[in-house]
């Protein structure tokens, strides 16, 4: 092997499997949690409300379809497949971006708009519900400072698969 070959990960402890086993478990619980609350009440993902909560959020409630999909943190593929679900429902539309033919940016409509206020409060409820409920106030701190070094150790390295280089 030369010295281009990646270097061989050390297997994680069992403290460290036992660890991960349980954080890939919670966030799939309160993934599917939510995605089954949303979709009792609003016949759709946790995604997509996510999305629309997002447009809600951007200047003149518009935003790049590639800014989104970042945003979002899914492929522009299935950003372009779950804007399709919610222009059908009325909830958003894609408008081509002003001086570039080839862009398009995602808007959230009125309806849209009108949606993501109806189901806010039931978000929250969810949302307290499926985490903050079961934490004390230590713990949820705890829980934001493990969260935001996971993610600021993620994007400085741009959330590449080091071993694939």
């Amino acid at each position: 092997m030369g010295s281009d070959a990646p270097a061989v990960p050390c297997p994680l402890t069992d403290e460290q499997q036992h660890t991960w086993r349980n954080f890939v478990y919670a966030t799939r619980l309160v993934e599917d949690y939510l995605d089954r609350c949303f979709q009792r009440q609003a016949g759709v993902p946790h995604l997509y409300y996510g999305l629309l909560a997002l447009l809600s959020e951007a200047p003149q409630r518009r935003m790049r379809m590639s800014e989104l999909a970042r945003r979002a943190k899914i492929t522009r593929p299935r950003l372009s497949h779950a804007v399709t679900r919610l222009e059908k429902s009325g909830w958003a539309r894609r408008e081509a971006c002003p001086g570039d033919r080839r862009g398009q940016e995602a808007v959230l409509t009125d309806s849209g708009r009108e949606m993501v206020a109806r189901a806010a409060p039931g978000h929250v409820a969810a949302v307290r519900r499926a985490v903050f409920d079961s934490l004390t106030p230590e713990q949820a701190g705890q829980l934001s400072s493990i969260c935001r070094a996971i993610e600021e150790g993620l994007d400085r390295e741009g959330a590449d698969v080091p071993w694939l280089r």
